[in-house]
Order: C-alpha cells, then sequence, then structure tokens
C-alpha cells in the first residue's frame, strides 16, 4: 500500500502574500487544515514544503508554503497536486477505501474466476464508478457499491464482483 497519496489540488493564488487555494479530493478539508507539511507533485517533479499557514477561504481553504511569498509564485503552483502521508489524510469510515488502495486489486467473480484489475476510481453522478480492466484487455466500468462488491480485501489484494453482467 502506498504511504503518501494525493489529498488535494492546487488552485488559483489567494491575496496578496502567496496562499494557494487548495480543493480536497475528499470534500472534507479539516485534515488539511491540520497539515504542517506537504509533498507538491508538478508533472515527475516532487517536492516536499513546509507549511507556514492555512485559512478558511469560500469553498475551501488556502495554504501558505514557505518560500511562497508573492501571488506570481503561487500562481506556479496552479493544477499541481497535493500529497500527504497516510496518517495525514482524511480518516475513512467504516466501509470506505482510499482510491489508492484500491488500485490494482484483482477482480473476481463469486466462484473466484478472474475478471481483471481495478485501474481506477471515478465519480460518477450516481455515484462510485470502478475502472476495471478485464483479462481480455479491455476497460468497463463498475457502480462501486455494495450491491456490485462484495469482500474487498486489501491483505489478498482481491475484489469480489457479485454481478459480472454488469461488465457486459
Amino acid at each position: 500500500m502506498r504511504e503518501r497519496f494525493v489529498t488535494a489540488l492546487a488552485g488559483a493564488p489567494f491575496g496578496v502574500k502567496g496562499f494557494v487555494r487548495i480543493r480536497s479530493l475528499s470534500g472534507e478539508y479539516e485534515h488539511l487544515a491540520r497539515l504542517s507539511r506537504a509533498a507538491v507533485r508538478q508533472g515527475e517533479s516532487e517536492r516536499l514544503w513546509e507549511i507556514e499557514a492555512v485559512i478558511p477561504v469560500p469553498r475551501g481553504l488556502a495554504v501558505k508554503f514557505q518560500g511562497i511569498d508573492t501571488p506570481e509564485a503561487a500562481k506556479a503552483l496552479r493544477g499541481a497536486l497535493i500529497m500527504a502521508d497516510r496518517e495525514q489524510a482524511a480518516p475513512l469510515k467504516a466501509g470506505e477505501f482510499y482510491v489508492e488502495d484500491l488500485t490494482g486489486l484483482a477482480v473476481v467473480s463469486t466462484l473466484g474466476d478472474a475478471l481483471g484489475h481495478i485501474t481506477g476510481v471515478l465519480e460518477g453522478g450516481g455515484g462510485s464508478l470502478a475502472e476495471i480492466r478485464l483479462v481480455s484487455g479491455e476497460v468497463r466500468l463498475a457502480p462501486f457499491r455494495n450491491e456490485f462488491f462484495g469482500d474487498i480485501n486489501l491483505e489478498t489484494r482481491r475484489a469480489v464482483l457479485l454481478h459480472t453482467w454488469v461488465l457486459e
């Protein structure tokens, strides 16, 4: 399992002191307000930044990274991925998973037949969708809900798909 993963996206500068707006990917902000440092990934490069301040702004938070002191410098971070260590990420409720933990899980039928593996989880209008690369190489989407997925075991890296017809 990954120990660091994307928790937010950097947006537009906020104010004149180098703050940058951030948008939580989980929709929760409390854990982001407690960050004292975060890795910022832009393309292939990643840098660990100390966080000087976090302030509430309309529809989210703004972060002041140490050394980012102007709106122009903050603008350079727009679109960057804000990475946090697992213990700093949004806490999980029962039945919830981090997307990074689901990626790569083998998907099997209730009989144990290999169907493919999860390549990602997308947010759809009716809820989350598991993106599954089938053993044939084709990619299909399946609703990521209890009615469709049974046992999801992160230790054995397997997810049981209860209704294989959703892949047709």
